[in-house]
């Protein structure tokens, strides 16, 4: 659940009605043979190698976001590199398969069925035999029933984040043999298979002291190729050493380290060598790309003696000139440091050459919210008028065309392209149209170049539908030529816009949001105060009780967020052609979901989702309709746009407790359909993954959907003889 640069941490889980006559759902299944969830748009990018190919030992050294604050998945302060060693150290009966769909972990589970669904649905798992803990105990049904007491929701006395699935089960027993687990559940319950995974051991969900305190910081017991050896949160990494308990195929690598490295660092990290393997952005990317184009001999700026031949002839020239010796003394001050700076660059390209960048489309996509809570979005013809108004495609192919990767938009809400759930359900709400996005405002009452009350601005004041906010705040999507009773700075100057414009930059706006109509135009270019725009003026802002419409368009400002900005940039052109403003507030990233996106103090904003095998588990709460609370607030769940319909809510219900495939699936497009038409949210495209890599480190990179398979990463053998053989980076016995 992220963003560009930020997402919902995993914390936050803690944490108008359509009636069926007036929404047109399209068929989305059974007619014809195609598979409306087709293929991937991009697989892992991994450099597969066979084992045999790989050496024996190494050290892998792997940037993440975070040291996690526990290693127990199941609390609500755990964070993806949790997730990271929880697969690597701990059994899970499925993974994801390269197609976004569950997959059935051989090493731990040799089958696992449904055997009877009268009266009540029974699970029988059949466990892979070799399958121990590191303390040599078989795992078993003890394990399964201890984590399904923890997680059950029956004993308050366990801080869990979630029970979804686990409060369905109604017993668990062992079967005929002790490797065999039986399951019954009290309910029916389609998603059965993301149970379970990870398994934690008895000895950490069988008590809430062990729950709560036990497993944050380790873990004494684990059953997968690796083991934690140490969390050391002053050297802000985690340390993974080859187990030698593990069944399966030997891990290649004797041990991996996590370590915390910001994004903005993670070039430098690279270049120092302190790192293999990272996740970077377009920026980094383009750098590593062009390190391993050929140089062409050396710079004048870093060859020797530059900096002194330089020097000289520039305080000669000054002096010759009857330049101030001192101006010039200034200046070859700040040359040398923009040598240096250069001399740092080079060297840091040339390391660089070691890497390359690995490329797929992560399993999450970024959607534009709208926050139906109250404002003008509260009005669903206000949220279906933005939709609308927005090119999708064109957005999509701005971010992932320039990095290579297929620029497609997004066709759900609940899956992403190859998984059992997609299909493209964009019809219930309606292609790109202006002309109609501008009919529905019409219908709404917001009226191109209507009068607007001249009023006094403070700093309390809040636009439209939208709360105050401490940020840093530009305009954008502003036409301002017909703009009239306001003085907050509308431009009809494209480039002043603040958009990004359509070459991606950076809003060139100084961020004081109180831009003035620039002067010394055509004569006549702008009316008088209290003028109504003409009927003509096509991208005149609409305006309704005497207030023109503007959203505020709520984005982070840390490192890793030009992607966004560049997005609202042409979100906020897009709404200027229908006449609705934007107000752009950048704010830190650490208060980006808390206090804004999911306290409901925004308009508009970006962030991502993750895709998961179980969207009628996982996605639920992300669209669930918002209920009131006994003390009076709304519980919004994880619908953070607090757009929701009883009808989706009842899908998902109908969904999850189906267990024909078929039929699950078809009830999730339905869902899906019904929340495109209620235009809460607009998904927009799936998330680019760029992650750089040693050339010579296999298995390992952008995994897509993918799992990764911990066991078989590792370094290249460098070839038995020849002059220059191997690539630069850690191998065997690092």
């Amino acid at each position: 659940m992220s963003h560009d640069g930020v997402g919902p941490r995993a914390a936050l889980r803690s944490v108008a009605f359509l009636t069926a006559g007036m929404l047109a759902v399209p068929a989305l299944a059974g007619c014809g043979s195609d598979d409306p969830a087709g293929r991937p748009l991009a697989g892992a990018d991994i450099a597969r190698a066979d084992r045999s190919g790989i050496a024996d030992g190494g050290t892998l050294r792997w940037a993440v976001d975070t040291v996690p604050d526990t290693l127990n998945a199941f609390q609500s302060d755990a964070d993806a590199t949790t997730t990271r060693i929880a697969q690597a150290v701990l059994p899970s009966m499925y993974r994801m398969d390269g197609r976004g769909r569950p997959a059935r972990n051989p090493d731990y589970l040799e089958s696992a069925e449904v055997i009877g669904t009268e009266p009540k649905q029974v699970v029988l798992y059949r466990l892979n035999q070799q399958a121990v803990w590191s303390d040599g105990r078989e795992i078993g049904a003890a394990d399964f029933a201890a984590q399904w007491r923890a997680l059950s929701g029956k004993d308050t006395a366990y801080w869990t984040a979630r029970n979804a699935g686990y409060d369905r089960i109604e017993k668990i027993e062992r079967g005929e043999n002790d490797l065999e687990v039986k399951v019954t559940f009290s309910r029916p319950y389609a998603d059965w298979k993301s149970l379970f995974t990870p398994l934690y051991p008895k000895e950490v969900m069988g008590t809430p002291d062990s729950f709560n305190d036990g497993a944050r910081k380790k873990l004494k017991v684990t059953a997968g190729p690796f083991t934690v050896k140490k969390v050391d949160t002053g050297k802000d990494e985690v340390t993974l050493t080859r187990s030698t308990r593990w069944w399966g195929d030997p891990a290649r690598l004797s041990t991996i380290v996590l370590r915390a490295v910001p994004h903005d660092k993670r070039i430098s990290a690279l270049s120092a060598g302190t790192v293999d393997l990272a996740e970077i952005d377009p920026a980094a990317a383009r750098r590593i790309t062009a390190a391993a184009l050929p140089r062409s001999g050396s710079s004048p700026l870093t060859g020797p003696g530059a900096d002194r031949s330089a020097a000289d002839a520039l305080r000669s020239w000054a002096v010759a000139n009857g330049s101030d010796e001192d101006a010039a003394d200034e200046e070859i001050s700040a040359r040398k440091k923009l040598r240096k700076k250069m001399a740092k660059y080079a060297r840091q390209q040339k390391a660089l050459g070691g890497f390359e960048v690995r490329k797929s489309l992560e399993p999450a996509h970024t959607q534009l919210a709208l926050n139906g809570a109250d404002g003008p979005l509260a009005d669903e013809r206000v949220r279906r008028a933005v939709a609308r108004a927005l090119d999708r495609r064109e957005i999509a192919e701005a971010v992932l065309k320039p990095l290579g990767l297929p620029a497609e938009p997004l066709g759900s809400h609940l899956a992403l392209s190859g998984q059992a759930a997609y299909a493209d359900g964009s019809g219930a709400l309606g292609k790109q149209d202006a002309k109609e996005a501008r009919a529905l405002l019409a219908d709404a009452g917001w009226v191109p170049g209507g009068p607007v009350k001249e009023k006094k601005k403070d700093k309390g004041e809040k636009a439209a539908g939208a709360e105050g906010d401490s940020g840093s705040e530009s305009e954008g999507g502003d036409d301002g030529t017909y703009i009239v009773g306001e003085d907050d700075g509308g431009n009809g100057d494209s480039r002043d816009s603040g958009d990004g414009g359509d070459d991606g930059k950076a809003p060139r706006d100084s961020g004081t949001g109180t831009r003035q109509l620039r002067q010394g135009g055509a004569p006549g270019a702008y009316a008088p105060r209290g003028t109504a725009a003409p009927a003509r003026a096509r991208n005149a802002r609409v305006a309704k009780d005497g207030k023109a419409l503007t959203l505020r368009f709520v984005l982070p400002s840390g490192p890793g967020s030009d992607t966004l900005h560049t997005v609202a940039g042409r979100i906020s052109k897009m709404l200027e052609r229908i006449g609705i403003g934007t107000k752009i507030s950048k704010v830190d990233d650490e208060s980006y979901f808390k206090d804004h996106i999911a306290s409901g103090e925004y308009d508009l904003a970006l962030y991502s989702w993750p895709a998961t095998a179980y969207p009628a588990t996982d996605a639920r709460p992300v669209h669930a309709k918002p209920v009131p609370a006994a003390d009076g607030s709304l519980n919004v769940e994880q619908n953070y746009t607090r757009v929701g319909t009883d009808q989706v809510d009842q899908l998902f219900d109908q969904a999850v407790t189906t267990l024909d495939d078929s039929e699950h699936r078809a009830l999730l497009r339905k869902a899906d359909a019904r929340i495109w038409a209620a235009a809460g949210s607009i998904p927009l495209y799936q998330r680019p993954q760029l992650t750089a890599a040693r050339k010579n480190l296999a298995n390992a990179g952008a995994f897509g959907f993918r799992t990764p398979v911990y066991e078989d990463m590792g370094f290249l053998r460098k070839p038995a003889r020849g002059p220059g053989a191997g690539s630069a980076g850690p191998s065997a016995g690092d």
